[in-house]
């Protein structure tokens, strides 16, 4: 199996001493070998403030990293920036878009299994030309792909969360909501748990979008209208999933033993639990994509970066959990 692709981030961020961090500990977190695209200088100043031992090999070809990844943290390409913690600017947006394509290009053509991405800061590469909300939606018009086929869950050790709309105001989830949404994500979901995280039978959990999941229309009637009619439709295709439920309920921790994944109807209802839950081992991975894409669950914490504060738990988890779903996928053809 082809190594990981890393994408730097943004280098004033705590992506690149996440990563560096992650590479350092790559033995007792059982990694498979992993390299970042560009960001050389950007990587050992982050090893420096994180007071680590650090040697880079730079590499011509994804190829060569089994070989070097035991002993140097291998970096494909020369393009770098003089970055400072803490200090977005241009320059470091376009080093992140950079390092971005390139790192997704490796995973098209085959010369890497999966990609992990670090943060970015959507703000600072809208500046550079990145016209997409997020990431998951550049990895499905990359794939060619609508929108609305990359499906973003959230994934930590307590709780599996799937947002139905993502990058929307709230007073605009209700409009976007409809029953074809529904039942298209849902079947997403349960075929990535299957061929992704070898979850044999998937069980899906169905949020409600109002208090108390509608309580009959007194509190809303988008449960009766778009959401029950979907899962009766999901049911009778053999899907074992069930809803809608209170929001409110759902994320308890006897609640959280009866499903694989829920099914939340906007951004919040499916972060705040996850966050909550597993804020340090939190993965987002993108599902539907014929390839593999994960990311730690945080933004780029320009607040913290360079102090050596920044947890690294959740870039762990998204390289390991790339890894593991690279290797399912390749197990079963």
């Amino acid at each position: 199996m082809a190594s990981l692709a890393v994408s730097i981030g943004d280098p004033a961020g705590i992506g690149p001493e996440i990563i560096v961090e992650s590479w350092a500990r790559r033995s007792e977190a059982s990694l498979a070998p992993f390299f970042v695209v560009g960001g050389k200088s950007v990587l050992e100043a982050a090893a420096r403030s994180r007071r680590l031992a650090l040697d880079i090999a730079l590499i011509d070809d994804p190829a060569e990293v089994p070989g070097l990844f035991g002993r140097a943290l291998p970096v494909l390409g020369r393009e770098d920036v003089a970055a400072y913690p803490g200090q977005p600017d241009e320059l470091g947006a376009a080093l992140a878009l950079q390092s971005l394509a390139e790192a997704t290009r490796c995973v098209l053509l085959g010369t890497a299994s999966a990609i992990v991405t670090a943060p970015i800061a959507k703000a600072q590469l809208a500046a550079v030309g990145f016209e997409h909300p997020g990431q998951t939606e550049f990895f499905a018009e990359v794939c060619g792909m609508e929108a609305d086929q990359a499906v973003m869950m959230l994934a930590g050790p307590s709780l599996r969360a799937v947002p139905l709309t993502v990058h929307c105001a709230l007073s605009e989830v209700s409009g976007r909501l409809s029953q074809q949404l529904i039942e298209r994500r849902a079947r997403i979901v349960a075929r990535a748990l299957a061929t992704d995280f070898g979850i044999a039978a998937p069980r899906l959990a169905v949020c409600g979008l109002n208090p108390h999941a509608g309580e009959d229309g007194r509190f809303g009637t988008e449960e009766a209208r778009i959401i029950a009619p979907a899962i009766e439709t999901l049911r009778g295709e053999g899907f074992d999933i069930t809803g809608p439920h209170p929001a409110d309920a759902l994320f308890t921790p006897r609640a959280r033993q009866t499903y694989d994944a829920a099914l939340a109807m906007y951004h919040d209802q499916a972060l705040v639990p996850l966050k909550a839950l597993d804020f340090d081992e939190g993965v987002n991975v993108t599902l539907g994509l014929p390839i593999v894409r994960t990311s730690p669950d945080h933004g780029t914490a320009f607040d913290i970066a360079g102090k050596g504060l920044a947890d690294p738990g959740a870039m762990i988890a998204a390289i390991r959990m790339a890894g593991q779903i690279a290797a399912n996928r390749a197990a079963h053809g």
